[in-house]
């Protein structure tokens, strides 16, 4: 399916679940890795602000991409933000939605005020 680039520059985004590993399967425990390189994938949770509303969604980020001092609800950068809709049957029953995925989860500092004092 079609992948779409998430423009970030007008948002705000928090941190609102600290990165852990992402997980393939869930009986046997098995980490989810990158089709391409192997490597171990993580998943984190943001609230993703822009224009007076909000949303809550999971990204999935490289591990090698997970930047240290991560603070829960402080404001952070996702270079590379891309959407991707998917849709499968489980059980039966049909299910869609979409998975983000970045290239990498970095501090970042929340945007000055139109008008506010320097």
């Amino acid at each position: 399916m079609r992948t779409i680039r998430v423009q970030t520059s007008g948002a705000t985004i928090l941190l609102t679940e600290a990165p852990e590993p992402k997980v393939r399967d869930r009986q046997t425990g098995e980490r989810a890795v990158d089709a391409v390189s192997g490597e171990p994938l993580m998943t984190i949770g943001v609230v993703y602000i822009e224009e007076g509303e909000s949303s809550l969604f999971k990204v999935t980020v490289p591990e090698s991409g997970v930047s240290e001092g991560l603070v829960l609800g402080s404001p952070v950068s996702l270079p590379g933000l891309i959407a991707r809709p998917w849709e499968n049957v489980f059980n039966g029953q049909q299910r869609h939605g979409i998975a983000y995925r970045c290239a990498a989860v970095t501090p970042a500092a929340f945007p000055v005020a139109a008008g506010a004092a320097a």
